[in-house]
């Protein structure tokens, strides 16, 4: 039986991914607050309006979400009891800006001072943020989503409600007083608000919301699983793949890693800031946007694959290309695992058997996105590929989600035949403390549109967790910016990781086969942080609090 919450009292965006539930638009406000009297009048205006994780029917699903999270800037111009503040963790007060080392965002090679202008690239909101005092009017106190629905099939436009809402927002501010929303987004800094949604493309000349980002690739996929999240006639399906793998089955993750306030993998409730009724329900999230340079990628990717096609005797360069992108990230473009379809001849023929490629090719869509919502995406181990003969050790999707590949138990034996043997009662214990509830949507051109690594592309990315520090930055760290946990060495993430230093990717080989390893050795940097905070969010009546100005302590 699953843990039962208020999901009146959490907000909805930590319960949900707006974009799986056809909330296909979002924006991204960022707002600058004067004082805390006028900071709590807005607070008192938004909360009748913030989006709970309630379940929705038919008729109660709105066409437009909103919801609003606050820096530690933000909590300390809210006037928040500095006992309560000074007890905060300490990334969440440091704040991203300040983090940039661990994360990777700042060459490690280079010191401080040989380094000064290290986010010169980033957008002007987040170069202007926390480089003066609290009063600095440029500091982002607090984040604003809305998240919108189509208005009608068969269009790329939002929903008329969330100009409503934007509008709505806007008004609170000027009814508050002395709140204001921030411009300096984008690399020209003239827009006042982060637009971003689906990647659309055309088919029939019809322009269709497509579950991909820019690089082409499949996104939002294996997203955690935790209890609570899903009643208990849904939980046993939407587990599979997606929690944790213990004792031979899958199990939804404790509430208390992505959720304050309750039972976390350690069973216990960890620490929080006093009073416990303010933090109870609420959560941390990592704001980052990210750039992709897609001509860089692709001009990559193509030069690889053709040394890829002469060391493998391959004459199919789109046999050759596709498989370097697959190796790279750990599933084929559509989103289909390398830990269960492994070679170009069974995902050609996976994606026959599957409708894939239908020759009407909205029934082709609709079949790719019924196959990565189904927990048929994302049921696979690694147990049995310890050599990473199907799904390279290095690979992207290996890295963020490690699934059983650390536990000790995982020898890397082979039987008799020289198969890989798995051992079965293998788990993710040594995964489930860093899992990570991804939010989000891309940003940019759609595929009918001009790319390159001009264009402003991207992934407006909102991580979420109990401890900023234990996951994001873990993962971040440990496991997308080094290797070693999966004997890469130095090697960085192939995708995500910075190639300044590092620029190679080892693709293994089954020595069965009779091919050598490959070792991609060109790698340049393909996504780019371009600014972002850490936020809290508060529950409901976290946000009430605020409000009434008694977050207090004792």
């Amino acid at each position: 039986m699953t843990r039962t919450l208020d999901l009146d009292d959490i907000q909805g965006n930590v319960t949900r991914a707006y974009g799986r539930f056809a909330f296909p638009f979002a924006r991204y406000f960022f707002l600058n607050i004067a004082d805390p009297d006028s900071g709590r009048r807005f607070v008192d205006l938004v909360r009748h309006e913030v989006t709970t994780a309630q379940r929705w029917t038919a008729e109660s699903k709105p066409k437009c979400t909103l919801n609003i999270g606050f820096t530690f800037y933000g909590l300390l111009k809210l006037g928040l009891s500095s006992k309560t503040l000074q007890e905060m963790p300490q990334e969440f007060i440091e704040g991203m800006k300040n983090r940039a080392f661990v994360l990777g965002d700042r060459d490690t090679a280079r010191t401080a001072d040989d380094d000064t202008g290290w986010c010169d690239h980033w957008d002007p909101i987040w170069r202007n943020n926390r480089c003066g005092q609290i009063d600095t009017p440029q500091n982002v106190h607090i984040w604003i989503s809305l998240n919108a629905q189509l208005k009608a099939e068969g269009t790329a436009e939002p929903d008329d409600a969330l100009e409503e809402k934007t509008r709505r927002l806007r008004e609170m501010c000027k009814t508050a007083g002395g709140v204001s929303i921030l411009d300096g987004i984008g690399r020209n800094g003239e827009a006042d608000y982060q637009a971003a949604s689906a990647v659309f493309d055309k088919i029939g000349g019809i322009p269709v919301p497509t579950p991909k980002e820019h690089f082409g690739f499949t996104d939002g996929i294996s997203d955690p699983v935790f209890e609570g999240q899903y009643p208990d006639d849904e939980m046993a399906d939407k587990v599979i793949g997606r929690g944790k793998r213990m004792n031979g089955e899958w199990q939804p993750i404790a509430t208390g890693e992505f959720i304050l306030g309750h039972p976390d993998e350690s069973q216990e409730l960890p620490p929080t800031p006093r009073p416990v009724e303010f933090m109870h329900n609420g959560t941390f999230m990592a704001f980052r946007k990210l750039h992709e340079n897609v001509a860089t990628f692709d001009a990559v990717v193509k030069e690889e694959a053709e040394r890829y096609a002469r060391v493998m005797g391959l004459d199919d360069m789109d046999e050759a290309v596709e498989t370097i992108r697959a190796k790279m990230c750990g599933r084929w473009s559509d989103g289909v695992p390398l830990a269960k379809v492994p070679t170009y001849a069974e995902w050609r023929s996976f994606r026959r058997d599957n409708h894939f490629e239908d020759k009407n090719p909205l029934v082709a869509l609709k079949a790719q996105v019924d196959y990565i919502r189904s927990r048929h995406a994302s049921d696979f181990r690694y147990a049995d590929d310890m050599p990473g003969f199907k799904c390279p050790g290095g690979a992207h999707v290996r890295r963020v989600n490690t699934r059983d590949y650390l536990d000790p138990l995982n020898t890397g034996g082979v039987d008799a035949a020289g198969n890989p043997h798995p051992n079965d009662k293998a788990t993710s214990q040594l995964n489930k403390r860093r899992r990570i509830l991804r939010r989000g949507l891309p940003y940019g051109p759609h595929n009918f549109e001009h790319k390159d690594d001009d264009t402003e592309q991207g992934v407006a990315m909102m991580m979420i967790g109990a401890s900023l520090f234990r996951q994001f930055e873990f993962v971040q760290q440990q496991w997308i910016q080094y290797g070693l946990d999966f004997h890469q060495g130095n090697n960085t993430c192939p995708m995500l990781g910075d190639h300044t230093h590092h620029t190679r990717f080892t693709i293994p080989a089954d020595p069965r086969s009779g091919k050598p390893p490959y070792v991609m050795s060109k790698l340049k940097t393909f996504v780019e942080c371009r600014g972002g905070d850490y936020f809290f969010i508060p529950s409901l009546t976290g946000l009430r609090m605020i409000a009434m100005g008694i977050v207090d302590p004792t």
